[in-house]
């Protein structure tokens, strides 16, 4: 008999994974996972995000970084509680570390949590964090390609936010093919164009996840 190491290590993420989905129902807290490559603009997202919400919502962010402390201090500086997590080399988050980092909130007080997934756009796709939906950031830079080179993580994203969509006219990047292939990927996902440290296109992103607070909140799915 052969027993795959990659599937028992899936497995045994995915049972943590279940307890902290029931934690996180237990509270009626919200929480996404978000990822993205690096320099995509994941904490400037998160920022805008916040900006958007923090009058409507309690938030906290859980910052996945391999090394330092940066991201996490940004979020701070924002009157924001946030935990960081350093991976030491991983180069995805798993159920283990994020419930080590929820055991420091306090979840009653708190509506949304954002785990700001480490930057990479293979890992983090697979592994379940007991997250109510993952989301992903692609930035127009990036190029229009991605989806064809990573497909997986356009599969399991619940919305797509195409970042720094201000400079869609100075790349080479064809929207129209984008979101064809990303349809074809996942035709339930919205795509969501936003120019995070300028706010454009953050309310409509906003409004979108205000939407799945409310529906946990009051005790159903999202």
């Amino acid at each position: 008999m052969k027993i795959d190491i990659g599937e028992r290590i899936l497995a045994a993420n995915d049972d943590l994974a279940a307890g902290n989905r029931e934690l996180f129902a237990e509270h009626g807290v919200y929480v996404l996972d978000l990822m993205a490559s690096p320099g995509a603009g994941k904490t400037s997202t998160i920022l805008a995000t916040i900006d958007a919400l923090r009058d409507r919502y309690s938030i906290a962010v859980i910052e996945g970084d391999i090394a330092s402390k940066v991201d996490a201090e940004k979020v701070r500086a924002h009157g924001i509680p946030a935990v960081q997590i350093n991976t030491g080399g991983a180069c995805h988050l798993e159920s283990a570390m994020i419930r080590r980092a929820v055991d420091t909130l306090d979840l009653d007080a708190l509506d949304l949590i954002i785990i700001e997934n480490v930057g990479n756009l293979v890992c983090p796709s697979d592994f379940d964090l007991g997250e109510h939906a993952k989301v992903m950031i692609l930035s127009v830079p990036e190029g229009h390609d991605k989806p064809y080179k990573y497909p997986n993580i356009f599969q399991v994203s619940r919305a797509v936010i195409l970042n720094k969509y201000d400079t869609v006219g100075v790349f080479d990047f064809d929207e129209a093919e984008f979101r064809e292939v990303v349809g074809s990927l996942n035709p339930h996902a919205p795509i969501f164009p936003v120019s995070a440290t300028k706010g454009d296109g953050v309310d409509a992103w906003a409004e979108w996840l205000a939407e799945r607070i409310e529906a946990v909140k009051e005790g159903g799915s999202a």
